[in-house]
């Protein structure tokens, strides 16, 4: 079966929360509440279906909102004109089906047209995060900086690539 990509709408917001809750082990944690807060900053947020299932999204931030991830804050700080890769998750039974490139390629395609020559992102290196590292080198990421985060407990690579 094909997958699409479309933008997110409430209904979505369950599976978006399991999907992320999933994942935790490498992101930061969700609640609904600071869902609906980060989907009301977001410039990107979308979900790539199967059929009407949604198995991924991806949530990114133009530079100018009041997000107080200590990762966003860090690039503001440094770009002008930047798009902020929050988190982009796929489901576990969908490891592997290449719905992550899909997703960054719609990411960068959506920079592109509004004019946004800087897409950031970071991934942790301790603990090691090996399947992001090589995922972002293929699209063209490399270090800018790196940061302790979650109290000192966790390392994180900043990251930059030209759309």
């Amino acid at each position: 079966m094909s997958f699409s990509i479309r933008p997110v709408n409430a209904a979505d917001h369950a599976r978006i929360l399991a999907l992320n809750l999933e994942s935790e082990e490498m992101l930061s944690p969700m609640d609904a509440s600071r869902l609906r807060e980060l989907d009301a900053m977001a410039a990107y947020h979308r979900v790539a279906c199967e059929g009407n299932e949604v198995v991924a999204f991806l949530l990114a931030f133009r530079e100018g909102v009041a997000y107080d991830s200590p990762n966003y804050v860090w690039f503001a700080q440094r770009y002008p004109r930047f798009l902020y890769v929050d988190r982009i998750v796929v489901a576990r039974t969908h490891q592997g089906r290449k719905l992550g490139p899909l997703l960054y390629r719609d990411l960068f395609d959506f920079a592109r047209a509004a004019g946004v020559d800087t897409v950031t992102c970071e991934f942790y290196t301790v603990p090691p995060n090996e399947a992001s590292r090589r995922f972002h080198a293929a699209f063209g990421f490399s270090e800018v900086g790196s940061q302790w985060v979650a109290d000192g407990r966790k390392q994180v690579s900043l990251q930059i690539a030209a759309t």
